[in-house]
């Protein structure tokens, strides 16, 4: 004798299946307000301190400019926000593509919780980077807001348009993470290498500060790579035009669409592979 599913029970099981990332976006979404305060003061007193810090200090500190944009010579900090900008999408991506992800499949285990449901393992994956998109998109949008009230935009109309480059700077960084995250089975540290020997290096030599020609050859290989300093580029462009000899626009959001696509693909089989295989 065969038996079939109330039809409630058929329809429960096709909403997830429907818009399971969805759902795991919400479920993250709401597991971030236990540290909502510190995303908040985060985003609003990192690019103060910064913005200060630079505008009213590091600059006064420079007797000739150093940037220039389509029009010529530009404000230093006008220089440097952009980068600050994308900089911080990327300490989200660090913040959420590491213990997060270790926590759901090892310490939480929430992950298998998910899988148990009629939720596909691809959908998990997606339902999180949806999660830490909007958080960057928040926080993006909080910087250029207080980048324009500093006045270090060049054209605020085009500018708009800069947290959504930092958005795709953090992707281009934290999706090969997040998949690098999802394959670790024990905690030995790796977060912390990243840190120290990944993210740290990228921000301070990424033309963040001082145009990435001006340093030594054999360290400008590290901003070619470098998902900061081409979100970054992308920004300065937005902001006050690309200065003669500069990269073409497009060729930096190559580099950023390929390491984000390649980093998607990466992670969404690392979660398929360990979700599925029980």
């Amino acid at each position: 004798m065969t038996t079939t599913l109330p039809e409630a029970a058929v329809e429960a099981a096709a909403r997830p299946r429907r818009f399971g990332a969805w759902y795991i976006a919400e479920h993250q979404l709401r597991g971030m307000k236990a540290y909502g305060w510190t995303i908040v003061a985060g985003s609003v007193g990192n690019p103060l301190l910064y913005l200060l810090g630079i505008g009213l200090g590091l600059a006064a500190f420079l007797d000739q400019p150093i940037a220039s944009g389509a029009d010529g010579l530009v404000d230093y900090v006008w220089f440097v926000a952009p980068a600050l900008l994308a900089t911080a999408a990327v300490t989200v991506a660090m913040d959420e593509f590491t213990f997060v992800i270790m926590a759901g499949f090892k310490w939480r285990r929430i992950f298998w919780g998910m899988n148990a449901s009629p939720i596909a393992p691809q959908q998990v994956a997606a339902g999180l980077v949806i999660s830490v998109v909007l958080r960057m998109l928040f926080t993006c949008t909080i910087y250029y807001l207080l980048i324009l009230a500093f006045g270090a935009v060049g054209d605020p109309l085009t500018g708009a348009l800069m947290p959504l480059v930092g958005v795709l700077g953090g992707l281009a960084f934290g999706l090969p993470l997040m998949a690098f995250s999802a394959g670790l089975t024990e905690d030995k540290g790796q977060f912390a290498l990243v840190n120290r020997f990944i993210f740290t290096p990228l921000f301070l030599f990424s033309g963040t500060f001082f145009p990435l020609a001006t340093l030594p050859t054999w360290l400008q290989w590290i901003g070619w790579i470098s998902p900061i300093w081409h979100a970054s580029e992308i920004g300065r462009t937005l902001s006050y035009g690309s200065p003669p000899g500069a990269w073409p626009v497009g060729w930096h959001l190559v580099v950023l669409v390929v390491l984000a696509v390649v980093g998607w693909f990466m992670a969404r089989r690392v979660f398929v592979r360990r979700l599925r295989a029980g």
